[in-house]
């Protein structure tokens, strides 16, 4: 498998709970992460904003843990079915990223 990165060298990811399906956040991987994610099986992921590798709950010990990790048919994209620990993986204190309703 050779996974596209964009041009600046990252792929997005979407991690998603194994148990209940909720998609908890979307997030970015380099090359770096990636593999580190692939030989810890929990989540690393690059930072757009801060221009760091982060380890997801380093700081606040939510981490995420790898279930399972799948690539998209055009190998662009990453789907992360990982069981969340402590509950929260929005930076908000939410349990996922995507609580703001349009419709």
């Amino acid at each position: 498998m050779n996974l596209k990165f964009n041009k600046d060298g990252l792929i997005p990811v979407i991690a998603q709970d194994y148990k209940t399906g909720d998609v908890l956040m979307l997030a970015y991987m380099n090359e770096e992460s990636y593999k580190k994610t692939v030989e810890t099986k929990e989540m690393w992921y690059w930072s757009r904003s801060r221009k760091v590798l982060w380890h997801k709950g380093d700081t606040s010990g939510h981490v995420q843990k790898v279930k399972e990790l799948y690539y998209d048919c055009d190998a662009d994209a990453l789907l992360a079915k990982i069981e969340q620990i402590g509950d929260i993986a929005c930076h908000t204190g939410n349990r996922s990223c995507f609580f703001n309703k349009v419709i």
